[in-house]
């Protein structure tokens, strides 16, 4: 058997399970249903495959050091983080990500493309369908994955199947756009139709010479910008200008519905896209009135709720049916019909220019992580925590000046000429305009509360003049 080689895919926009998921922390990097993200659960269920490479994951520029850190916490330090200039859809991704495999494993090496931020429940069944259909890819079939429908539903495209061929596999016999509910029902009393997951597998060969016969523009320009990336630390960038002459298309369009070299093995495993708040309404209920919960929340006299608190107590009275999630910055309250509506609140907050819309609380950057705890007129006050042996960017503010004082572990501060440590309840003041660095020197996190002050307190008054993360100063971020 060929190496397999998982390719995740972890872009994304961050508005469907708003407002916890923002566009800066979209829903893969969100642990909902245990201890580790969507992307950490994807990334470890499929490492039970055998014969499988350390995964490829495919993201944003935005989020490459929160895809790098979650992977390090679960303990795949091997990943490869590959960077996309811009979201390009998903047959730009199975395109570099073929190239990437071909380069680094043989032309014959199998590609696993699936989203980051779903949700199985069987690994068992998981990894048998996974080791089933690297079967079938290995003899140069494109094969898709086909969820078993649970029920009518009209969120999803559907693949209809034909014969049965070896392995457990079906030709496909057509790929059927989202239904009405009328035609949703008619597909599941009828049989042969599964839900598309947008999960596919195949022969880096295989797949770059149908690429090459159906969309040869699509190819030329993946295979520059592939092979033009440049190393960038810890990340692989691809070429900016080749990657965006790639077609804005999924694999679907590009590929799928076009070749006749394809199978579907079918995927019943508790799948789940994770796609709305609705989501939490299939895990099990946690009282006889068929509430799900999650956090601190109490309800007297009320039915059939999905409620998340992140960060207080969320109580309820004689509430049905209705959907609440609370973070510190932001609550969302709705029938759970009308869920889906949630796009609406983010595509207002965006045009407001709003912060809910792109940024949570707890921004999370390479040393560690920052959250506003007071912000008022010429003033904030943030709560910062450096990672042990980290430090931030040797940097300057022209319009505001700050104070730090230690709450937990060792500080070493840099502040104009001066260079020195500040321990626990110690604290010291920066000067605007003082060239500055803060490092963690010891093994446990370091924690301090920042007051800044000044007439200007935005992310992007800093000019950088070192940085250990290849940051520029373009970038807006807490140093």
């Amino acid at each position: 058997m060929p190496m397999i080689i998982p390719v995740l895919m972890a872009g994304g926009s961050g508005t469907r399970l708003w407002p916890l998921s923002r566009e800066q922390y979209p829903k893969q990097f969100l642990k909902l249903l245990d201890d580790r993200s969507l992307l950490q659960n994807t990334a470890l269920r499929v490492a039970q495959v055998e014969e499988s490479a350390p995964p490829l994951v495919i993201g944003g520029d935005a989020h490459r050091f929160v895809i790098a850190e979650q992977m390090l916490q679960v303990g795949l330090s091997a990943a490869t983080v590959m960077l996309e200039p811009e979201g390009r859809n998903t047959a730009p991704a199975a395109a570099v990500a073929a190239h990437y495999a071909t380069s680094n494993y043989g032309p014959q090496a199998i590609v696993f493309l699936m989203a980051a931020d779903q949700a199985v429940t069987d690994g068992a069944a998981f990894v048998a369908a996974v080791e089933a259909a690297a079967r079938i890819a290995a003899t140069g079939k494109i094969v898709t994955f086909g969820i078993q429908p649970t029920h009518p539903e009209t969120g999803f495209g559907y693949i209809k199947v034909g014969d049965a061929i070896d392995g457990g596999a079906f030709e496909v016999a057509a790929f059927v756009e989202k239904p009405e509910l009328a035609k949703a029902e008619a597909f599941i009393a009828e049989g042969g139709y599964y839900w598309n997951g947008g999960m596919f597998m195949f022969r880096a060969d295989v797949f770059l010479d149908e690429l090459k016969k159906l969309e040869p523009e699509m190819y030329a320009a993946s295979l520059q910008s592939w092979n033009h990336a440049v190393k960038d630390i810890d990340f692989v960038r691809l070429e900016v200008n080749a990657f965006r002459k790639c077609r804005n298309e999924s694999i679907d369009y590009a590929v799928m519905e076009k070749t006749q070299n394809i199978a579907l093995v079918p995927l019943d495993a508790g799948w789940d896209d994770v796609g709305s708040w609705t989501f939490l309404g299939k895990l099990p209920a946690n009282d006889a009135a068929g509430n799900r919960t999650r956090g601190d929340v109490m309800l007297e006299d009320s039915q059939n709720n999905l409620v998340h608190a992140s960060t207080r107590l969320v109580s309820m009275v004689g509430m049905s049916d209705t959907v609440v999630v609370e973070t510190d910055d932001a609550i969302l309250v709705a029938p759970r019909s009308r869920v889906q509506e949630v796009k609406k609140i983010v595509q207002r907050l965006k045009k407001e220019k709003r912060s809910e819309a792109e940024t949570s609380p707890r921004v999370y950057r390479p040393w560690g992580s920052y959250e506003t705890v007071a912000l008022g007129e010429r003033f904030q006050v943030k709560r910062i925590v450096v990672k042990p042996g980290q430090k931030l960017s040797l940097q300057m503010h022209h319009h505001r000046a700050e104070h730090w004082i230690v709450v937990k572990g060792t500080a070493r501060v840099w502040c104009g000429e001066k260079n020195f440590l500040l321990c626990e309840d110690q604290s010291t003041y920066i000067p605007l305009g003082h060239t500055h660095r803060l490092e963690n020197p010891g093994k446990v996190p370091l924690e301090l509360i920042e007051v800044q002050s000044g007439v200007y307190l935005g992310e992007d008054d800093i000019v950088r003049f070192e940085d250990i993360y290849g940051r520029t100063p373009a970038e807006k971020a807490k140093a």
